[in-house]
């Protein structure tokens, strides 16, 4: 492969995972290019740079010459996400109203299972002692109760920097009404606190509920510092490179932004990487059409599971990361630790497990040889014949059969009492049944019927599971894309920038005034609109979509219902509501309903020139082997037809089973599925299909 082959100006999306970090570089031709190297869970940054050394040097290209010719580079992180699992936040200092300084320890009294009393919350991230009150009151209304006493403040500012506060977070009582009191605050702290992080309720999510407000602040000030911090030397270091504008960000709501724009809400990248999925569906997606689509993307260490209904990704504020409230506006994802990494174990009474625990990059699996010793999913896939022991994913790592056999033998086989097969195969099924009920999670409980979706088995493991898992689900179809191995990168390279805005609003739904909403939408829209010009978005290239929250009177949580090209009509209103009320609960009941805030999304439009066809296929492809593989104790190891991917073109049909190997990905097809290569020159799996 030689930079001759390549059409500038190119796009560049990387997606840093926990095993692997994925490259995808889109062409001027449309053209794609996959490249995969390990994570460097210390220093992110050099996994980064790392693949894209691998891509210069597999494309002949010097690093410069390869970032100098790159128009657009979208990046996906966990470096949010882990500062928050692995504690290694800031020292957070908290102003609060007197009289409120516990409502982040209250919590409202949550506990997730409402049945354990015992199991402790998550460590508070600003302890008491850090948490200051300061006198002032802004009413119900938005007016002024008692004015902010800053003396409160120069105090608080002395404690934080006697404890050696670097970060801190402000939430003042209806501060979502009216920030005056907590700028006032912030720009008084640097009289009396050396520290230079202030995060703003107010400023980093504007919502009604103070612990949510609060909780949300507070993280974003603990993860503030190392973040941002982060971002800023990964940007500088890519401009130094060639890289002629910064790069942007995949926020938790599916959409991109810059670095300067997420500087001061870094909490809006704790589902960085996964978002992407939203863009990577799109592009599953035939053109106009409004598809029901599920995705499993199942990478080394977790599966992420997203759910497409109507052309649509639901989009909530309310998201818990390890214990902690978040008020952002997110993707709905679920995510649970079954990856190709998952290890499995044995219990003391005997009981097979598999995950959450995962074996990461380093030493990862047993079949690496870097020193793991604990069976994994991708050990028993190598024991069942599925995978092939040598090089995987490019020649990022490579796997070896007999150190998975001796794993699954010591740690599984033997303690079960089991055959090394009937021990790897039970890792199999323990695995796709927590996948299934993951898929039931945002499915099924959320009032969809799986059997009328397409499954879209993602990540570098995906393939493998998702003719299993459709076929639980009652589904009959199963899309595999060629590109699963880097769904998240392909999703970055599809997804529009897109900003959130909110403003607080209170009225009765039928006798909301036309003239005031309409005011208040135009504000939201005009700040959309700066911030999409910054970015380079006008025109065309910009689109704004109004949004409500709306509920039944003393509901205490809000449906959020979008607003159509149509403009604001509040029967339409209601009848929105109470459709996705259905969905959600299950009824819909007569009375009042209330409006609680108004939203404005602001998209710029990236243009995404699909790839050139492929010609369809010309002669019945031959495999490029046959492979004992283990089917199911019922049918033991048969003799599989294995393909190379590259010799599958679309209009392709085989019947299984067979096994397909890609460069960044395996898929199996089970004996009673039929494979066919669709027009996008995707894998599509017609469950129970298989020709008699």
């Amino acid at each position: 492969m030689t930079s001759v082959s390549l059409v500038a100006p190119w796009r560049i999306g990387v997606d840093v995972g926990g095993t692997f970090t994925d490259m995808v570089l889109r062409d001027g031709a449309g053209a794609v290019r996959i490249f995969k190297s390990p994570s460097v869970p210390a220093d992110p940054s050099e996994g980064v740079l790392g693949v894209l050394r691998l891509a210069a040097r597999q494309l002949d290209l010097p690093l410069t010459a390869l970032l100098r010719d790159c128009a657009l580079f979208v990046h996906g992180s966990t470096v949010a996400t882990n500062t928050i699992l692995e504690k290694k936040g800031a020292r957070v200092g908290m102003l609060t109203t007197a009289g409120f300084r516990d409502s982040l320890e209250i919590r409202r009294g949550i506990r997730e299972n409402q049945w354990d009393h015992r199991a402790p919350f998550p460590e508070v991230l600003a302890p008491r002692y850090l948490r200051q009150p300061v006198r002032g009151r802004i009413a119900a209304d938005g007016s002024e109760l008692a004015p902010l006493v800053l003396e409160d403040v120069d105090a608080a500012g002395r404690i934080f920097s006697e404890e050696g506060v670097e970060s801190v977070a402000v939430c003042l009582f209806n501060s979502f009404l009216d920030g005056g009191h907590e700028r006032s605050s912030g720009e008084r702290l640097t009289r009396s606190w050396a520290g230079q992080w202030v995060s703003l309720s107010s400023d980093v999510m504007p919502t009604m509920g103070e612990y949510e407000r609060g909780s949300t602040a507070v993280v974003n000030a603990y993860i503030a510092p190392k973040v941002t911090s982060y971002l800023r030397a990964l940007d500088d270091q890519l401009r130094q490179l060639g890289l002629p504008r910064s790069l942007l960000l995949l926020q938790s709501n599916g959409g991109a932004v810059s670095v300067g724009q997420v500087a001061s809400r870094p909490v809006m990248l704790v589902l960085s990487g996964p978002a992407a999925g939203v863009g990577a569906l799109k592009g599953c997606a035939d053109p106009g059409e409004p598809a029901n689509l599920i995705s499993m993307e199942i990478g080394g260490t977790s599966c992420d599971v997203m759910v497409m209904a109507k052309g649509d990704v639901p989009v909530a504020d309310a998201l818990t990361i390890d214990g902690y409230h978040l008020t952002t506006p997110s993707v709905e994802i679920h995510t649970v630790g079954a990856g190709g990494g998952a290890i499995a174990w044995v219990d003391d009474a005997g009981l097979l497990h598999v995950g959450p625990r995962g074996a990461g990059a380093r030493p990862g699996p047993a079949a690496y040889g870097l020193g793991g010793e604990e069976p994994t999913v991708t050990d028993a896939q190598l024991v069942l014949g599925r995978l092939r022991s040598g090089p995987l994913a490019g020649g990022a790592v490579t796997l070896d059969g007999g150190l998975a056999r001796r794993a699954i033998e010591a740690k599984l086989a033997k303690p079960l009492g089991l055959s090394v097969e009937a021990a790897a195969a039970g890792v199999i099924r323990l695995l796709e049944q927590n996948l299934l009920h993951a898929v039931e999670r945002l499915s099924i409980e959320r009032g969809h019927n799986p059997a009328t979706f397409t499954l879209v088995a993602a990540g570098g493991a995906g393939p493998m599971h998702g003719a299993n898992v459709a076929r639980a689900l009652g589904a009959t179809r199963a899309l595999l894309p060629r590109a699963a191995g880097a769904f998240c990168a392909m999703g970055m390279l599809q997804s529009d920038v897109r900003q959130d805005y909110l403003q607080v609003y209170l009225a009765d739904l039928d006798k909301a005034d036309r003239a005031s909403l309409d005011a208040a939408f135009a504000q939201l829209e005009a700040r959309a609109h700066d911030a999409l010009a910054r970015e380079g978005f006008s025109g065309k290239s910009a689109a704004l979509e109004r949004e409500m929250d709306l509920r039944y009177e003393g509901q205490q949580w809000p449906v959020r219902v979008a607003i159509g090209a149509q403009g604001f009509d509040p029967v339409l209103a209601r009848k929105a509501f109470e459709t996705e009320h259905q969905r959600l609960f299950g009824h819909v009941q007569p009375g009042r309903i209330d409006i609680t805030a108004l939203r404005v999304v602001g998209r710029g439009l990236l243009d995404w020139t699909p790839s050139a066809a492929r010609a369809p296929q010309a002669a019945q492809p031959m495999p490029r082997e046959t492979r004992k593989v283990w089917i199911d104790p019922a049918r033991g190891w048969r003799e599989v037809a294995v393909y190379d991917g590259a010799d599958l073109a679309p209009g392709c049909r085989l019947d299984g089973p067979l096994l397909v190997e890609e460069r960044t990905t395996t898929a199996f097809i089970g004996p009673d599925d039929a494979l066919e290569v669709d027009a996008r020159d995707d894998f599509l799996i017609h469950v129970g299909a298989r020709q008699p």
